[in-house]
């Protein structure tokens, strides 16, 4: 890419894990990237932004209008989990999980359209979970969350499709990152992390790498005719 033909991405939650691995291959692809993150990114341009607010949201855009141009790629990456049988899940636990889930989505994706729009050109890809595929228990929330996310995907495809928009998902897998070591170590998994492996076709516990290579596709010319689908990353355990 010469100089003025480079794109801007944003990546929510790419301080750390998958959203942090989508980040580094983005930047190995030649574009400009911005992590909006609650922690510091360690990768590209990083921006402390609070994605449930919509206020900070954009004001970060801003900053990043300033210094790179137009956003025209958004990773929606950021993501919470939670495990909590419903009959005790609080409302108030179960707003905060739909916040950041869900709520940040809209909130990104309204505020980085005008752009795309302008542009006649843009790419979205939203990651999910491949629990929506099968459900999971102690997990409400989260898959109710990311279930609307799917969704939201295939409808807003369709609606921006004219523009020269593709939106699509990746529901990820067993996926090697520490918010999944956390829930290993608090006993959440119903088994190891290695257990979990060898219930794998592949053999093996997915890393972020992978997420990124499919987000990689998905944003490239080669997957312009690709759009409100869901690409599920999951060694095979989700088909």
């Amino acid at each position: 890419m010469s100089g003025s033909e480079v794109k801007t991405a944003v990546v929510t939650g790419g301080a750390s894990g998958i959203g942090a691995g989508i980040a580094r291959r983005l930047e190995k692809d030649g574009y400009n990237v911005v992590v909006f993150d609650l922690n510091p990114a360690p990768e590209g341009f990083g921006l402390v932004v609070d994605v449930t607010s919509r206020e900070q949201i954009d004001a970060a855009l801003a900053t990043a209008r300033e210094r790179f141009g137009p956003v025209t790629i958004l990773v929606n990456s950021a993501g919470k989990d939670s495990f909590k049988r419903f009959h005790e899940l609080t409302w108030e636990r179960w707003e905060q999980i739909i916040n950041v889930n869900l709520h940040s989505v809209f909130h990104m994706t309204q505020a980085v359209l005008p752009d795309m729009m302008a542009a006649q050109w843009g790419r979205i890809v939203n990651i999910s979970s491949s629990s929506t595929l099968g459900g999971q228990p102690f997990m409400t929330s989260y898959v109710s969350a990311k279930s609307a996310v799917n969704g939201l995907t295939k409808a807003l495809a369709l609606e921006y499709g004219p523009y020269g928009i593709t939106v699509n998902a990746v529901p990820p897998g067993f996926v090697d990152t520490p918010m999944l070591r956390r829930s290993e170590e608090r006993g959440l998994l119903g088994g190891t992390v290695e257990e979990h492996e060898q219930k794998t076709p592949v053999r093996r516990i997915g890393r972020p790498e992978d997420i990124a290579a499919a987000c990689s596709f998905l944003i490239s010319e080669e997957a312009s005719y690709i759009t409100g689908q869901l690409l599920t990353v999951s060694g095979g355990r989700n088909t």
